[in-house]
């Protein structure tokens, strides 16, 4: 453990600073240091990022607490986060995994099936037609947050969308795109695509735009048409 923790570069602190003053742990945790996992004042488990980088049987007391600088952005860029390392659920359930997205340029859209953007779904479906053979597809996600503008159950909107709009790109379960049940999914997107500075979905019908390597790169509002993305989407293919 103290190998670890000298290759580490680690900064330490004793008890009273991490354990008595709530507002200094508030401090070092805003200068970008990960703290210990505790359990009755004793250690097992060293955070690195989102990453364990020690976790072991015996534990370390109080006065071996230390904290570790989290990685730099460019730390980070090696492995970087993508569209493909996410999974979310289809309509029944199962996983979708975005792997099998890998090399293609992909739309992704928060839909709704009664909301003054859903006559998009037409135009959506012409820009999947046009462009899927070139290695483009659509994946929509129902969303009941805004003005409970999708309530039917995740068959009844997959049969909304096909009978109304003829639909074929794949639309997956329903999710909620801001809050605390926020889809992992969205939140990645969010964080990768603000749009004025801000993270939150405002409506049905964004639109996230992401190209071949699986990287975001541009956001649309629900009042950008789908036939007015088209140039971005051409650039991409």
């Amino acid at each position: 453990m103290n190998s670890l923790l000298r290759q580490s570069s680690t900064r330490c602190f004793n008890s009273s600073q991490l354990l008595l003053h709530a507002s200094a742990v508030r401090r070092l945790c805003y200068v970008k240091y990960s703290l210990l996992h505790s359990t009755r004042a004793r250690f097992q488990t060293m955070t690195w990022g989102n990453d364990v980088v020690y976790k072991g049987k015996r534990s370390f007391s109080v006065r071996q607490t230390c904290l570790l600088p989290l990685p730099t952005a460019k730390q980070y860029s090696t492995t970087m986060t993508k569209i493909y390392d996410f999974a979310p659920l289809d309509k029944k359930g199962e996983p979708f995994p975005f792997s099998q997205l890998k090399g293609k340029v992909v739309l992704i859209v928060n839909t709704a099936s009664k909301c003054g953007f859903t006559p998009q779904f037409k135009g959506l479906e012409a820009l999947y037609q046009k462009y899927k053979d070139r290695g483009f597809i659509i994946i929509g996600f129902p969303c009941n947050q805004f003005g409970n503008q999708d309530p039917g159950t995740n068959d009844e909107i997959q049969s909304f969308c096909q009978v109304n709009y003829g639909v074929t790109f794949p639309i997956l379960g329903k999710i909620d795109v801001n809050g605390d049940k926020t889809d992992p999914v969205f939140k990645y997107l969010k964080s990768q695509k603000k749009q004025l500075g801000l993270e939150r979905v405002k409506w049905n019908f964004e639109k996230f735009l992401i190209n071949r390597e699986g990287v975001p790169v541009e956001r649309y509002s629900s009042i950008s048409k789908p036939e007015h993305i088209a140039k971005d989407i051409e650039s991409l293919l």
